[in-house]
């Protein structure tokens, strides 16, 4: 397979061009356009050679190369249905359509955008835009936690994956835990507070030692998201969480691209 040309929007920690890397698939050049300056910092501590071309509102105004891809997670806090349900009428929910100019001025062979499950009427306007229905999977079948998400790509004939029952006990480094799988990780999980705001407020799942209870640890996080251990060190434990709860799984994300090289 030829290599890619690649432009990752929202690009965070590069979860993008690990997935790629996982998938087998050769990267050219991989643009990246984000403006979280810790997110940078871990991508580029992971992949030195990865081009940032900072804002996505801006990225329509570069003179880029041929682009093979184009592909990002755009933010999903204004379409959760743990959020304020502000859509397209949240200025974060706005940035959709900066993602979708791109898409239509660089006419990449392949996209690939991804958002969390969200209102029909929500997802119907997004279609549209795009031209294709998304594809809904759970992280729960290649991960540790449930995490379902919406993936529109006009990449051909991808399917489930296959279940590899991963259970949430078998990546915690000790202790114990009450459940088969973690709830979806999000960016809001360093928070502090009592434990029954942890559970009233996110839901948030413990792991149960001999002398009390605790988080998930980041490399416990990491391996919810399928990220090698230590991927997100060099920055504190706050962004950390942070940075992995934005993020992709990224084994789905290999998943979906192993249908470019089966095309």
């Amino acid at each position: 397979m030829k290599h890619l040309t690649v432009l990752s929007l929202f690009d965070g920690m590069s979860c993008g061009r690990l997935a790629l890397q996982r998938a087998g698939i050769p990267v050219k050049v991989y643009y990246a356009s984000e403006v979280d300056k810790y997110a940078i910092q871990i991508a580029k501590k992971n992949f030195p050679d990865t081009v940032h071309i900072g804002d996505v509102k801006t990225v329509i105004r570069q003179d880029l190369p041929k682009i093979d891809i184009v592909m990002g997670g755009f933010p999903c806090q204004a379409f959760s249905i743990a959020g304020k349900h502000g859509g397209m009428e949240d200025s974060r929910g706005l940035l959709f359509y900066d993602a979708v100019k791109c898409v239509r001025k660089f006419k990449p062979r392949w996209f690939l955008l991804e958002n969390v499950k969200m209102k029909k009427e929500w997802q119907e306007l997004i279609s549209g835009y795009v031209g294709v229905e998304p594809i809904e999977i759970n992280s729960s079948l290649v991960s540790g936690q449930q995490r379902r998400r919406l993936y529109w790509t006009n990449i051909p004939g991808i399917q489930q994956p296959e279940d590899r029952h991963v259970l949430l006990q078998d990546i915690i480094q000790h202790g114990t835990v009450d459940r088969e799988k973690s709830y979806a990780i999000d960016a809001s999980y360093w928070k502090g507070g009592s434990l029954q705001d942890y559970y009233k407020r996110c839901r948030r799942q413990r792991v149960f030692e001999e002398y009390g209870s605790r988080l998930l640890h980041p490399v416990e996080c990491e391996r919810c998201q399928t990220l090698p251990d230590d991927y997100t060190s060099g920055v504190s434990k706050t962004q950390r969480y942070k940075m992995i709860g934005n993020g992709w799984t990224v084994e789905v994300i290999v998943h979906i691209l192993s249908y470019i090289k089966e095309e």
